[in-house]
């Protein structure tokens, strides 16, 4: 789907889709058609350390069109919404100066929200009250929400405790909804360009067969051998990187903890579980 363009605004294309949708070769299509430049919008792929786990685009795709924003953070720092926002929003404004059209990919619904809407000026969490709400039990955060701040316990699942104890400790920190908060966004791009949207949604069934095929041309083309690489850093397991689908089973798997077969099972079915998921957000978020 698209929108009017105004001739008063810069264009901007959003090809969003979840993973082996095909989105980033309907972006080279574009691309090669208008004059475009390609801009990750996908939270993986902006770490160097995984080409392949990451299903960056290839030497091959980026030699036919400019490529931005993918591999140029390393996995050793994190890399926010709010980071990726500022990186995109630069990205946008220079391709626009050299006269491309900038044509954002990705399936990270978080990051391009955060850039098309801006970010919530929620203050820093006491972190006394961080620490209270962490030590939580399981689905104690989410009980304590529907009690102090119930619009945002009913906009949450009961088992997404990541939410449900940020929800918490932003009412028990400010005195105030995070709902509340994030409805005074501000720096969002929606408004200055004019923004053409098409949301790429194969049927279930190709979908999950894509997924399947592309976990096993991963491990064909080095995988394995890429998070070794990765593993050998020592890097801490709270981060992004080391939270990319695949990663944790390979490394069991290179540890001897797993057989190969039970890893592509594992990596295969959390694959399918993440493109469900985007699937899920994309039909509901970006159908505006």
């Amino acid at each position: 789907m698209s929108t009017p363009v105004p001739s008063s605004r810069p264009r901007l294309a959003l090809i969003a889709g979840p993973t082996a949708s095909g989105k980033s070769a309907r972006a080279i299509e574009l691309a090669e058609r208008e004059n475009g430049t390609i801009i990750n919008a996908d939270a993986s792929q902006v770490y160097r350390d995984l080409r392949i786990l990451t299903a960056r685009p290839s030497v091959q795709d980026e030699a036919r069109v400019p490529h931005r924003l993918y591999g140029y953070r390393d996995g050793a720092g994190a890399c926010s919404a709010a980071d990726w926002a500022a990186d995109a929003r630069a990205a946008i404004d220079a391709v626009v100066a050299e006269g491309r059209l900038p044509i954002l990919v990705g399936g990270t619904g978080l990051y391009i929200r955060t850039l098309l809407d801006g970010i919530a000026p929620v203050p820093m969490v006491d972190p006394a009250v961080r620490d209270a709400v962490r030590a939580l039990p399981a689905g104690a955060a989410h009980d304590a929400l529907v009690r102090e701040d119930p619009a945002s316990a009913a906009a949450l699942h009961p088992n997404d405790a990541a939410r449900a104890q940020r929800a918490l400790e932003v009412v028990r920190s400010t005195g105030r909804s995070i709902r509340s908060w994030r409805a005074d966004r501000s720096g969002g791009i929606r408004n200055i360009f004019s923004i053409e949207c098409i949301v790429v949604d194969p049927p279930r069934r190709l979908l999950y067969e894509r997924c399947d095929a592309r976990v096993a041309q991963m491990i064909d083309d080095g995988a394995v051998e890429e998070v070794e690489v990765l593993r050998m850093r020592g890097l801490s397991e709270d981060l992004p990187v080391m939270k990319a689908i695949g990663v944790l089973p390979i490394i069991d798997y290179i540890s001897g903890a797993r057989e190969l077969d039970s890893t592509i099972s594992i990596i295969r079915q959390a694959t399918r579980n993440y493109a469900k998921r985007q699937t899920t957000w994309f039909r509901h978020q970006m159908s505006a």
